[in-house]
């Protein structure tokens, strides 16, 4: 991703290292969102699997609580609406795929403002998370 010299700086998300380290050694999902629920990850990770599994409502549900989680995020770290959140920064890739699943769900269910509106967001984030995650 090249950072726009005239544009805001890129956006990282604070590690949530127990919680990272809780989901990557295959808890379940639900228990990590239990127990950490400001991480979205968890959330993405839930909203994938529901969204895998054909249960559009229930993505759509995790989807935006990991996305409002995310976004209270990105604010408390001086993110003001706008510029890059890189997908390479790991903590940034739940907040992403979290948009992205919400964008996939909203479609599913005729949501055709949401889902432009999470396909931009995500593509102006950072293109390489609309690729990641298949929301182009």
């Amino acid at each position: 991703m090249t950072h726009n010299l005239l544009g805001p700086e890129p956006t990282l998300l604070p590690e949530h290292t127990a919680a990272q380290a809780a989901l990557d050694a295959g808890n379940d999902p639900a228990t990590v969102a239990a127990e950490h629920p400001y991480y979205s990850e968890a959330w993405a990770s839930l909203a994938e699997k529901a969204f895998d599994a054909g249960e559009t409502v229930a993505a759509y549900a995790y989807a935006r609580t990991g996305y409002h989680r995310g976004l209270d995020q990105l604010r408390r770290a001086g993110w003001k609406g706008f510029g890059p959140v890189p997908w390479a920064h790991r903590p940034n890739q739940g907040f992403l795929r979290a948009l992205a699943v919400l964008g996939k769900a909203a479609g599913k269910i005729g949501e055709t403002e949401e889902y432009d509106r999470c396909r931009t967001f995500l593509a102006d984030s950072d293109p390489a998370a609309s690729e990641a995650t298949g929301l182009k």
